[in-house]
């Protein structure tokens, strides 16, 4: 079984920045294919960060200022948020995407971590 704990959301001032970490545990999980997506208050789920062939991708809201990295030998994979804007308020998740796109998820959603920027 796998398990995704994201952790590292805080409050913070707009402009400010923050770094999210996801840790996997149990069996071994593609970490080509884990991305952060997050979910604002009454709003659905949005793609954040990825990786497509190696290649970080974004989605085009947070282009330029946030950055996913990964260390395999560490399971974990990290979101650095920078320019922080209060819009980018909401609960971050990491996931396994399953296909092509990131629409479908491999594993249960976690608890995710909130991440809260005030104006």
């Amino acid at each position: 079984q796998v398990q995704l704990v994201e952790s590292g959301g805080d409050l913070v001032q707009a402009g400010g920045s923050l770094r999210v970490s996801c840790v996997a545990s149990g069996r071994r999980v593609n970490f080509n294919a884990v991305a952060w997506w997050r979910q604002a208050p009454g709003q659905q789920r949005e793609f954040v960060a990825g990786f497509t062939a190696g290649n970080p991708v974004y989605a085009d809201s947070v282009k330029g200022r946030f950055t996913i990295s990964r260390d395999n030998t560490r399971n974990t994979v990290w979101l650095q948020m920078n320019s922080l804007r209060p819009e980018d308020t909401a609960v971050y998740y990491c996931n396994e995407r399953s296909g092509d796109g990131w629409s479908w998820v491999r594993y249960m959603w976690g608890q995710g971590t909130q991440v809260t920027v005030s104006s």
